[in-house]
């Protein structure tokens, strides 16, 4: 195995050094993932500050794992932990993350899944399967005769936070904001964050949040059938949802409920174009498909690092860590792991093997998996059948990485 250049790793201290930063880390993070994989699949990265986790086993583990959390706060305070107070300018940032599906642990999460759950699962997003194929077929319409596309603006982008805003009662024409505030919101989570990023997803977490309360009040005057009135008007165990966790639930869903599908849709179409099958071949039928989109997603996921809090003393594979200590885990990675997977790097569209943990596990497991499995299983096969012949106009940009991974422009042509 090849260590690649950007990437150091000494497996005696299990230390690694490896700029998140670099166009050649996330261009290709498989090849330093199966680096990783056979010389030091727990590590701590030195540049990030904290341990890293990709072994399938260990990740599947700490996602499911109570000793771990995604809050901290509720079982101790900033001065027990030494953590700094919130930065003044993500007030309005950290106020809309306060009581994010994604941040909470029970019994506020468990509380405020209950209330949403319905709406995604299986049975219930079934239902969405004429109004996905009708719009996929739409935006074909609108591009299939010029004969090239980027595939992202025109295709990718669209057809989930549609569907997102219809389910929650958003107007649709409300679309191109949502993604500019979605984009701006997702920022965070990049390695490359800056300043003048944290103050756009401030900017961008006050504007969302006072449009979802103009919503909120007008649902409260005229109640619609559609999951934001569920929630104003659902209660659970004699509570409603107040207007702060309102807010905090519909940005999450209409930022989580796209973001990871739009670049999914972006790398599957990327692996299958590069992969040599044929289309044809790869979505013959529902169950060739439904193979294909889950390789696509073990291969290439839309999300890699997932960070959890240890809440009480405990060790994994051999590392001690204690209540306040932050753990990563390498979603993408654990996809990779030769333990897992034979030929990992390969893409292998009729696997049997063990499924993929690209949309989590445990309590914390996507609660929009059904419905990005649903809107990948639809339109995928509908862009290779209405454009035979499709091909990449020009290799793709790849984003910089560390939540969501996807490209910035995917350019074809047919």
């Amino acid at each position: 195995m090849i260590t690649p250049a950007n990437l150091s790793i000494d497996t005696a201290t299990r230390r690694v050094s490896l700029d998140g930063r670099d166009p050649a880390f996330y261009g290709n993070p498989n090849a330093v993932y199966a680096a990783l994989h056979a010389q030091c699949p727990t590590f701590y990265w030195e540049e990030q500050k904290q341990w890293f986790f990709i072994g399938y086993d260990h990740v599947n583990g700490l996602l499911r794992d109570r000793r771990f959390g995604r809050q901290i706060l509720h079982v101790a305070t900033r001065e027990q932990l030494g953590m700094p107070e919130p930065l003044p300018h993500l007030k309005n940032f950290d106020l809309a993350e306060q009581y994010s599906l994604l941040e909470l642990e029970p019994p506020e999460h468990t509380r405020l899944r209950t209330l949403v759950n319905r709406a995604f699962v299986s049975r219930h997003v079934e239902k969405m399967k004429p109004e996905i194929a009708e719009l996929a077929n739409q935006l074909i319409d609108g591009f299939e005769r010029d004969g090239e596309v980027e595939l992202l603006s025109a295709f990718a982008d669209v057809i989930p936070v549609t569907m997102i805003a219809r389910m929650i009662g958003i107007p649709e024409e409300m679309g191109p904001q949502l993604l500019k505030w979605s984009h701006a919101y997702v920022r965070m989570y990049m390695f490359s964050r800056t300043e003048a990023d944290e103050h756009a997803a401030d900017r961008a977490a006050r504007e969302f949040s006072d449009y979802v309360k103009t919503v909120i009040r007008e649902r409260r005057a005229n109640p619609q059938d559609d999951l934001l009135t569920h929630m104003i008007t659902t209660e659970h165990k004699g509570q409603f949802l107040s207007e702060d966790e309102l807010v905090s639930t519909t940005i999450v869903l209409l930022n989580a409920g796209h973001e990871a599908t739009v670049h999914q849709i972006g790398n599957s179409v990327r692996v299958i174009l590069e992969s040599g099958y044929s289309p044809e071949e790869l979505f013959r039928d529902e169950t060739a498909t439904e193979r294909t989109v889950e390789e696509t997603l073990r291969i290439c996921a839309p999300v890699h690092i997932f960070d959890r809090w240890c809440l009480e003393p405990a060790e994994i594979d051999g590392i001690s860590f204690k209540r306040g200590d932050k753990v990563a885990m390498i979603l993408a990675a654990a996809n990779l792991d030769p333990r897992k997977f034979s030929d990992p790097l390969a893409f292998k569209p009729n696997r049997n093997e063990a499924p993929n943990l690209s949309f989590g596990a445990g309590i914390h497991f996507c609660i929009g998996a059904p419905l990005a499995r649903l809107e990948l299983n639809l339109v995928l096969p509908i862009l290779f059948r209405r454009l035979p012949g499709l091909k990449l106009k020009r290799t793709p940009e790849v984003k910089d990485v560390y939540h969501f991974h996807g490209l910035d422009k995917l350019e074809l042509t047919w």
